[in-house]
């Protein structure tokens, strides 16, 4: 048997409105559970067309019994893992500088490994905080060449810290 959406949201128009009245029974009126559970037992019948098969029972028995079993484990899952609701947020971590000295490590390893003239432009743009214009002056070159080697100089640390395992 061939499947295709045709048929589920011919499944959905003929069975739905049962399909969502059990659930909502089933999940004591909670109606996202109870959407949730529906499309479920769709993708189910979408998965397993044999299963709809007329010469093995009813369609909407099938999706019924289905749509229990698939409330049931829910409702297994659940009690296994009940929720935990709390007005606290979840922890964050412990700000004991350790991740921001390992980004320091992993930059000023990339950045040894480019040009000094690269380096330089580094230094004083980024970890000096000089603009282009005191870059340039402190350097002795013209400002278009410090923005022009901090440009490649950006790109050529974009690799090194690639090729160090960093991902972008």
């Amino acid at each position: 048997m061939v499947v295709d959406d045709r048929l589920i949201r011919a499944l959905y128009s003929e069975h739905g409105t049962a399909l969502e009245s059990y659930a909502l029974g089933m999940t004591n009126g909670d109606l996202g559970r109870a959407q949730d559970a529906v499309q479920e037992v769709l993708l189910r019948a979408w998965r397993h067309p044999e299963s709809l098969d007329p010469q093995r029972g009813s369609t909407r028995g099938w999706l019924l019994r289905t749509l229990r079993n698939v409330l049931i484990d829910e409702w297994r899952a659940r009690s296994v893992r009940p929720e935990t609701i709390t007005d606290q947020p979840p922890e964050t971590g412990v700000a004991d500088g350790v991740d921001a000295a390992l980004q320091a490590w992993l930059v000023a390893e990339a950045v040894s490994h480019l040009t000094p003239p690269h380096q330089d432009v580094i230094r004083e743009c980024f970890f000096d905080g000089r603009s282009v214009a005191e870059a340039a002056a402190r350097l002795g070159v013209p400002a278009g060449t410090v923005k022009s080697r901090t440009h490649y100089a950006l790109r050529a640390l974009r690799a090194a810290l690639v090729e160090m395992g960093v991902t972008p």
